[in-house]
């Protein structure tokens, strides 16, 4: 702007005083064309742009300036931010275990599958592990992060975001996390040793934590990006009695079961009813189904109902088996803990799976099932792992006791109180199990 001068013009004699000199007002008046055209008038081309081109630079850089500057301020990170985290992602940490949703405070941090929390290194750009080198076995340590961090999937943050975002006790109260807080890698590979959270997190705003990892110290000219898990909530221990078991067991209290609160209005009605365990719901479940259904009443909804069959089904089964025989057909029946038939013989010696059987053969197992199933306790247990087959236990009834030899198991014997019950079937020791 400095060097850009507009000429003066100069007044004839003829033009009245009143005009000799622009006045002040005038001279406001002067826009950019007005100083356009008079150096039009008087300058040639190529001097009007030698004279404009400092003024036209010196505008664009400061429009630049000032946009870049708004661009910054209402950006929620700073350009040193920008830069750090864009040029900084050569090598990323990585939990490669799922936690589970909710965890309790005092309880040893795992994975939802009950394993140790398994921690990586990785290229940032191929996504494989990295195994060798100075990298595979460096230090790192675990922090507690606000539920809040990444809540919006971004997967770049800068060391200041994630600094930031770590969780600290409250006031008077122990460490967050005590325990095992520093792995180190072997091959690239860590486990999270004995932690745990010596507080809940409903104090936090999204009432969720989240588990961080970070190196120890850069000794590598690039950063180590920090490792992030999901978030999950964070529960007093005294909320674990209550807690529901993913899978549960057999041997698990009814009210372990989704849907059935301890002591509430189903956990009384089925324990009036004899029915205490997951086993105990579930043989009903298979035997008897819409008693089982009428036991919790009328109100309960069709998806409730879905909820608490679907969770107590994923129950893993022991190696439990039961037998029931009818000698007059020779058929007989393998049952498994809860009741369901598995296995089938139609001569007393080869036992077929369900799934293989004809029609005709299918009739037989559903009128033995219903025989069998309003007649548990005629159901023998087979608690041997090795058996013998119907027609050798049919056929040792006349004596007042027996046993089987083997040459490589135990004897069973059987007293003569299981002669024959009165429904014409016959209880059956164990079958040996390679005939299944």
């Amino acid at each position: 702007m400095g060097s850009l001068m507009v000429p003066k013009r100069h007044f004839t004699e003829g033009e009245g005083s009143g005009s000799e000199v622009p006045g002040r007002e005038s001279r406001r008046r002067l826009g950019f064309s007005t100083v356009v055209r008079d150096l039009l008038n008087e300058l040639s081309e190529q001097e009007f742009a030698l004279k404009l081109e400092p003024f036209i630079r010196k505008v664009v850089r400061e429009e630049v300036e000032r946009k870049v500057q708004a661009f910054f301020h209402s950006s929620p990170r700073s350009p040193l931010t920008q830069i750090e985290s864009s040029g900084s992602r050569a090598w990323q940490l990585h939990f490669q275990s799922k936690l589970p949703s909710a965890l309790f405070t005092g309880s040893s941090i795992e994975s939802e599958d009950g394993e140790p929390v398994k921690l990586i290194i990785v290229d940032a750009n191929s996504k494989k592990m990295i195994t060798s080198g100075p990298l595979s076995s460096i230090k790192i340590d675990i922090v507690a992060l606000d539920g809040d961090f990444g809540i919006k999937d971004e997967e770049d943050w800068s060391v200041k975001d994630f600094n930031a975002n770590i969780v600290h006790e409250r006031e008077g109260k122990r460490p967050l996390v005590t325990g095992d807080l520093v792995v180190t890698l072997t091959d690239g590979v860590g486990f999270i040793g004995d932690i745990s959270f010596t507080d809940n997190s409903r104090w936090v705003r999204c009432r969720k934590f989240r588990l961080g990892a970070r190196v120890q110290s850069i000794s590598m000219g690039e950063r180590i990006r920090e490792a992030r898990s999901e978030g999950f909530v964070v529960k007093d221990h005294r909320g674990e009695s209550y807690k529901k078991h993913h899978p549960p067991s057999l041997g698990d209290e009814i009210w372990r079961l989704e849907k059935i609160s301890k002591d509430g209005v189903f956990h009384r009605k089925l324990s009036s009813k004899g029915i205490s365990t997951v086993k105990d719901f579930l043989q009903l479940h298979v035997t008897d189904p819409s008693t089982l259904r009428n036991i919790l009443g009328g109100r309960m909804s069709n998806k409730t109902w879905g909820t608490i069959i679907e969770h107590a089904s994923a129950c893993v089964l022991d190696e439990k088996l039961y037998m029931y025989y009818r000698a007059a057909d020779s058929v007989g029946l393998v049952f498994n803990s809860i009741f369901k038939v598995v296995r089938a013989t139609f001569d007393g010696q080869n036992y077929q799976c369900i799934d293989n059987l004809n029609p005709f053969q299918m009739r037989l197992v559903e009128d033995l099932k219903r025989q069998a199933y309003t007649n548990l306790d005629d159901l023998v247990p087979i608690d041997e792992p090795s058996v013998t087959s119907p027609l050798m236990l049919f056929s040792s009834l006349q004596a007042s006791s027996f046993s089987i030899p083997s040459l490589d198991m135990q004897d069973v014997n059987i007293p003569i109180e299981h002669e024959g019950f009165m429904d014409g079937s016959y209880p059956l020791l164990p079958i040996r199990r390679t005939l299944f």
